[in-house]
């Protein structure tokens, strides 16, 4: 008969901050890559390595991306206010009717 034993509370905070990080997302995505293969590769571990590393290189593409995102807002941002500015001053050589003088 097996005996229950209460978790270790190092070990619960290890695990939740694995879980927090994502690693256990990670792994898992990974474990069942590796588990769907029809064909298993003869390096289990070089298999995961090359997955983990991939997923670390999407981590920072993505975050290249975010970034990106983030500078073409503000740059959206400024041309928008810009264009705001150049209508404001054109307005003011222009008829509001539009009808150009002759």
């Amino acid at each position: 008969m097996a005996h229950y034993r209460a978790p270790d509370p190092k070990r619960e905070q290890f695990r939740r901050y694995l879980e927090k990080a994502g690693v256990v997302d990670s792994l898992t995505s990974v474990l069942v890559a590796l588990y769907e293969q029809q064909e298993k590769p003869n390096n289990a571990l070089e298999f995961v390595k090359q997955h983990l590393g991939a997923a670390g290189l999407a981590s920072a593409d993505t975050e290249a991306l975010q970034q990106e995102v983030i500078d073409l807002r503000q740059r959206c941002a400024r041309l928008t206010e810009e264009n705001k500015d150049l209508k404001s001053r054109l307005q003011r050589y222009e008829p509001e009717d539009g009808a150009t003088a002759d």
